[in-house]
């Protein structure tokens, strides 16, 4: 760890043009700079909406001619986008602007750098910088406060992470709101009348591959598993781009020391001068390391008596009936980041108390008949169902979907003894019933391979720009939660945690997980009408 932060003009490194280089505010002249945007949805409309009201010549292009990208671009013509251009044809190669060729892309986070017109951009030294680079540079504006950033990413429990993180610092009575990649867009943040103090960011990898020059106050790893190869082209290249969230953090770097991937992230960042690696761990700490004594959240870094003392933030049960070892870690990462804030202990205790979990991950979903049903929808990955699959004992698991390419070997070969039966979902799970296949053979599985469940046809190419239908998501997962009740007796737990992503069945991991939901309550409320009968 060394190095001095990056948080005045940027080094030429980072562009070609030495305009660019000067815009570190919101009052840098930013008129006339040519601007293509990248993507008209969430993210890319803030970001073309800002760059526009900063008086910049903003073209931007989609894909998408959906009648909401149709409004969308009516909308920024009216708030004075040069130009939008919609459809395949938009996004292949670098558009001129006012005839000229532009200073600068602003990508959409999902946009893989080999898409054809950010590749084109590359080629022809056009520099390219997210949303979030876009936020930091104009987060500073002449008669408004400047909220400082506390910055967040991880294969798993980012959202949770920088909710608590909100929390507990608002607990301490700071105006704080979680931004980023949860929740309200950041360059929204920016632009919202209220004088924020801190920013709690959530960073995708995605997010922090397109960003530059940011400079947090306190940053976080909170783990590292095989993930979204399939956009970075390989794991070594998605752990470059997480650890890139250590990079120019002031006062402490929060790291997992329960995964040597995250400590030596930092320990390879270029980072302001003094700034500390403080670990973060379900166990009894070392010195300069947050943990767990005797059931008690505890801090061993951010107090004067670290050496032969800690100070106690909050008990496990303060995080609520259903505590798994991965929500303390995501508690005692948020805490080591307000910690490195200023913020007392007991705002840690109040925050976790008045924390409301989101929905979708790890949710119980009812308690019927000796049966707990459980909602992880949000296990998109093989690491974060395995965080959930570690919580449970007797696990009926309803797992499969869109697999992003990952290996499900060390997954099921890791929890194969807690198995009882498995209920496959997913237009194909082949890799996940091979993993069962070889690892937990005895274990029953109920589901194809590949295809569908029976008698269900997902929509065909006529409906590919609509998305999956939900009305055949809703029937799959219906025949699903059947098949598990099947499979189910008192004591056993039936759990959604797919493993996978959603789009091949389901609109996103929240559709899938209603879907879970209005399935079990209508097999409950079956159940109890046929035994009043």
């Amino acid at each position: 760890m060394g190095g001095t932060p990056v948080t005045g003009p940027i080094p030429a490194a980072l562009t070609t043009s030495p305009r660019l280089q000067d815009l570190v505010s919101w009052d840098s002249d930013w008129s006339g700079l040519r601007v293509v945007v990248t993507g008209i949805g969430i993210s890319g409309f803030a970001a073309a909406d800002t760059l526009i009201e900063l008086g910049a010549r903003v073209v931007v292009v989609d894909a998408a001619t959906t009648p909401k990208a149709k409004a969308q671009a009516d909308t920024l013509k009216i708030v004075g986008a040069a130009d939008v251009l919609l459809g395949e044809d938009a996004v292949t190669a670098v558009p001129r602007i006012d005839g000229a060729k532009p200073d600068l892309i602003v990508t959409s986070p999902g946009w893989r750098p080999d898409q054809s017109l950010l590749a084109a951009a590359a080629r022809a030294h056009i520099p390219v910088w997210g949303d979030v680079e876009l936020a930091w540079r104009v987060r500073e504006r002449k008669g408004r406060k400047t909220a400082d950033w506390l910055t967040i990413t991880g294969t798993n429990g980012k959202t949770t992470t920088v909710g608590l993180t909100e929390s507990m610092l608002q607990a301490a009575g700071l105006k704080a709101i979680a931004v980023g990649n949860v929740g309200t867009p950041i360059l929204d943040a920016l632009r919202d009348p209220v004088d924020y103090d801190v920013f709690a960011v959530e960073l995708s990898s995605f997010q922090l591959h397109w960003s530059h020059s940011v400079s947090p106050v306190a940053s976080v790893c909170l783990n590292v598993a095989e993930d979204h190869v399939d956009w970075h082209g390989s794991y070594a290249s998605y752990l470059a781009d997480k650890a890139k969230v250590y990079e120019n953090t002031q006062k402490a770097c929060i790291f997992n020391a329960e995964q040597i991937e995250t400590e030596r992230m930092v320990e390879e960042a270029d980072v302001v001068e003094g700034c500390r690696a403080v670990g973060f761990t379900t166990v009894t700490p070392a010195i300069s390391m947050l943990g767990v004594v005797e059931g008690l959240l505890v801090d061993r870094a951010f107090i004067a008596e670290r050496k032969d003392s800690a100070v106690e933030l909050a008990s496990i049960a303060d995080l609520g009936p259903v505590a798994p070892r991965h929500m303390v870690a995501n508690a005692l990462a948020a805490a080591g980041l307000v910690r490195a804030y200023g913020v007392e202990p007991s705002a840690v205790r109040q925050g976790l108390l008045n924390y409301l979990p989101g929905e979708h991950r790890i949710q119980a979903v009812a308690r019927h008949e000796g049966v707990l049903w459980i909602n992880d929808s949000k296990a998109t990955n093989p690491h974060a169902a395995a965080a959930s699959l570690s919580a449970f004992e007797h696990v009926v698991w309803i797992a499969g979907g869109l697999s992003k390419g990952v290996n499900y070997e060390s997954l099921v070969r890791e929890h194969a003894h807690r198995l009882k039966a498995v209920v496959l979902i997913g237009a194909d799970s082949s890799g996940l019933l091979s993993a069962l296949q070889r690892h937990a053979p005895d274990v029953p599985v109920i589901g194809h391979a590949k295809g569908e469940t029976e008698d269900v046809q997902p929509a065909g190419p006529a409906d590919a720009e609509a998305g999956p239908s939900p009305i055949f998501g809703e029937t799959v997962m219906a025949q699903a939660v059947a098949a598990a009740a099947q499979l189910s007796a008192p004591g056993d737990t039936v759990l959604l945690a797919p493993a996978a992503a959603s789009m091949d069945q389901f609109s996103s991991y929240a559709h899938r997980g209603d879907a879970f939901i209005e399935a079990v309550r209508g097999l409950v409320e079956g159940q109890a009408q046929t035994s009043e009968e």
